[in-house]
């Protein structure tokens, strides 16, 4: 049986703004879909054949109703929400010393991650640190990426320091443009 365009991944059916998950994405969703029917088709036949025996009852064997310990809980929600990536990321933020060593996360520390454009922002306390970080960028995406799943940070966005909060007081001369006037 042959498939047309339309019914192929990545064929001329997926739209070109990107849409439509494709390639790992496509799996993924695809695996969790049908993880999600297969459950539902289960609980249905699960309920239909206590209802013939009398109700429920509890026995010796695990069922649904069992407690879950905290750590697969957690994991059940995360996979069944699609929030992998983003767990996934702020496992990397905590773990940013170690990442990068101890030296650079004194002066640049994550400051949030863009799951649509997978775009992790980093603050750092200096100038001299932004530069530096930035030729370290290539060497940090792709550390990042084999430690998440390819794909997962395809920019490092680096932000300098904040500069001081302009002050509008009494004394202020006519025309300046505040602390960044008296550095030519």
């Amino acid at each position: 049986m042959t498939q047309s365009g339309a019914d192929r991944p990545g064929g001329a059916g997926q739209e070109a703004g990107g849409a439509e998950p494709a390639g790992v994405d496509l799996a993924r969703v695809a695996l969790r879909a049908a993880k999600e029917q297969a459950r539902a088709r289960g609980a249905a036949a699960a309920q239909k054949k206590q209802a013939r025996r009398g109700g429920l009852r509890s026995g010796a064997r695990a069922d649904g109703r069992d407690p879950l310990p905290l750590g697969a809980a957690i994991s059940r929600l995360i996979t069944e929400r699609g929030w992998e990536a983003p767990a996934a990321v702020g496992g990397v933020m905590g773990r940013w010393p170690q990442l990068v060593g101890p030296e650079v996360a004194l002066h640049c520390a994550p400051d949030r991650y863009d799951e649509d454009e997978c775009v992790l922002t980093v603050q750092c306390d200096s100038t001299a640190w932004a530069t530096q970080l930035r030729l370290l960028a290539p060497t940090l995406v792709a550390r990042l990426n084999a430690d998440l799943g390819h794909g997962t940070v395809k920019v490092i966005k680096v932000l300098g320091p904040a500069g001081p909060n302009r002050s509008y007081g009494r004394l202020r001369a006519p025309g300046s443009r505040g602390p960044g006037d008296t550095y030519g």
